[in-house]
């Protein structure tokens, strides 16, 4: 084990978690909400440091991420546990397990063998996704340093429940952070998510673009009769224009039957498009449909000249026209990012 960071001592060998919102505190022998963070004798310890059971060369658009090194493969690493508890998870056998019970199961991976099995698999960057990164915070934060170092980028795929202590930890070393919006009311993330409150997820996204210069991409997966009102999808629409900006990429994409959720139908591909009307409307300049193979809504349009200039196919880029983070046939910046933070 690994002793973790941002933690108190409380007394009576209780400890506090300072990594995300829940504020677990913690007594001597057991875990944390996440159960990945450990109390052994008055210490916290996380149980996953290097320990991952997802590794995979994936293209980056599977993230999803479309204007972040388009068309380019990215090391993708997965440990078990999560801070939340999401009824409709699609990782929930990963993200809902117990890593203290399945410790044994999971392989070692040290930080140093990132770069080397980035190169060996083709992999312009490392992408910490699957589960939760927040939850572990040391691994990320010391594989994203090692990464840059030999000049990969980093990715984190989060819900975005992390403090802004343990974000203003980590973000400095992270080049694109790729969060979920699930809704846009306590209500909807209390009954979702099962946690109390959702505005830590949006101040982290604001945080991580305006102070630490990450490249953000926003997701939200649309259910039906949870978050495909009018209402909800507007105003996720107008807060990313508002936070982050109207060149902010919102990928709506479409929820299909799972877990608990499994009793409620696919998302019909015309809410989908209403979604990304919606977005429109509300002055977001790329707006994409997710998990419909072949939509024309993957593809990148530029806002200014109106031509695709990024042609998608799945995950796959089959053709593009940028010139360097540009519309190659107008010159409009597109807010493609291609480059490391220095």
């Amino acid at each position: 084990m690994h002793e973790a960071m941002l933690y108190d001592k409380l007394g009576d060998g209780v400890v506090g978690c300072r990594v995300c919102p829940r504020l677990c505190r913690i007594k001597p022998g057991q875990s944390g909400t996440c159960r990945a963070r450990a109390n052994r004798d008055g210490v916290l310890y996380t149980v996953i440091y290097d320990r991952v059971c997802s590794v995979a060369a994936d293209p980056i658009e599977k993230k999803p991420l479309f204007h972040f090194f388009p068309g380019s493969t990215v090391l993708s690493l997965g440990t078990l546990g999560c801070n939340f508890t999401c009824r409709h998870c699609q990782n929930w056998q990963i993200a809902h397990a117990d890593p203290g019970a399945h410790i044994s199961e999971l392989r070692e991976l040290p930080v140093r063998n990132l770069p080397v099995l980035a190169d060996h698999n083709g992999c312009q960057g490392v992408a910490w996704t699957y589960n939760e990164p927040t939850i572990w915070l040391e691994y990320v934060l010391d594989g994203a340093m090692i990464a840059h170092e030999h000049g990969l980028y980093t990715v984190m795929v989060t819900n975005g429940y992390i403090t802004e202590e343990a974000l203003d930890v980590v973000a400095p070393d992270i080049d694109a952070y790729r969060v979920d919006i699930k809704g846009f009311s306590d209500k909807t993330y209390h009954d979702v998510c099962r946690i109390n409150g959702f505005a830590p997820v949006l101040a982290a996204a604001v945080r991580a673009k305006r102070v630490h210069g990450c490249h953000v991409e926003i997701v939200t997966n649309v259910i039906p009769s949870i978050n495909d009102d009018d209402e909800t999808l507007r105003n996720i629409a107008q807060w990313i224009v508002a936070g982050l900006g109207a060149d902010t990429p919102w990928h709506v994409t479409r929820f299909m039957p799972y877990l608990e959720y499994a009793h409620l139908p696919s998302t019909p591909i015309k809410t989908l498009e209403h979604a990304m009307a919606l977005g429109s409307e509300a002055g977001l300049r790329f707006v994409y449909i997710g998990n419909v193979p072949d939509h024309a809504g993957q593809n990148t349009v530029c806002p200014n000249c109106h031509r695709v200039v990024v042609r998608r196919t799945g995950y796959a880029v089959e053709d593009d026209a940028l010139r360097g983070t540009l519309c190659d046939m107008c010159g409009h910046d597109l807010n493609m990012r291609t480059s490391l933070k220095r």
